[in-house]
């Protein structure tokens, strides 16, 4: 049986965030610094092993002061927890090319179970030979379950912030290796 192993294309990923503000907008960030990938047999990702860590220094919401304060003992912290992690449990086909992704999230230091959904975007060889794979992977999580609880109040009493953080990310993974396991 043939084990391909898969690595995050940084110059072909994108990994960002969304959250309400004032409960009336969205507002919207990434995570410039990721390393990843994933273990699968052969170029059939059903069960793969998937995996990626993000660099909460790299929050990047186009504002450095909020940007700042995103990396703040207020929220990340960056200082003391430098990395959001994943690990996954399953990753199980679930119909054409939409899989449902299930795994460990860790952020500062509280690592809860996330479902997220994957939509395969297919293989290609590139330009140069190396064979890439894509995935749009989405997902929401509550910020409160991670320890992420600032929210001051507006001056009309409501919440600055909304609980739930909608996680985008498109996904290029180019293959590193193929070895056979007997």
């Amino acid at each position: 049986m043939a084990i391909t192993k898969w690595t995050i294309d940084p110059y072909h990923s994108e990994i960002y965030f969304k959250v309400k503000h004032l409960v009336i907008s969205t507002v919207t960030g990434s995570f410039n610094n990721f390393i990843g990938g994933a273990t699968a047999q052969g170029e059939n990702f059903e069960n793969a092993e998937i995996h990626f860590s993000l660099d909460v220094r790299s929050i990047d919401t186009k504002v450095e002061a909020r940007d700042s304060h995103l990396r703040s003992a207020d929220f990340f912290d960056a200082e003391n927890f430098p990395h959001i992690n994943f690990q996954s449990t399953t990753f199980t086909k679930l119909h054409d090319d939409v899989y449902s992704l299930y795994g460990m999230l860790t952020i500062k230091n509280v690592t809860k179970p996330v479902e997220l959904q994957a939509e395969f975007g297919g293989i290609a060889t590139d330009e140069q030979g190396n064979v890439k794979a894509g995935f749009e992977v989405s997902g929401v999580i509550s910020r409160w379950e991670f320890g992420l609880t600032y929210n001051p109040l507006s001056k009309t009493g409501g919440l600055v912030l909304g609980e739930d953080i909608k996680l985008v990310a498109s996904i290029q993974l180019a293959q590193e290796q193929e070895q056979t396991v007997e």
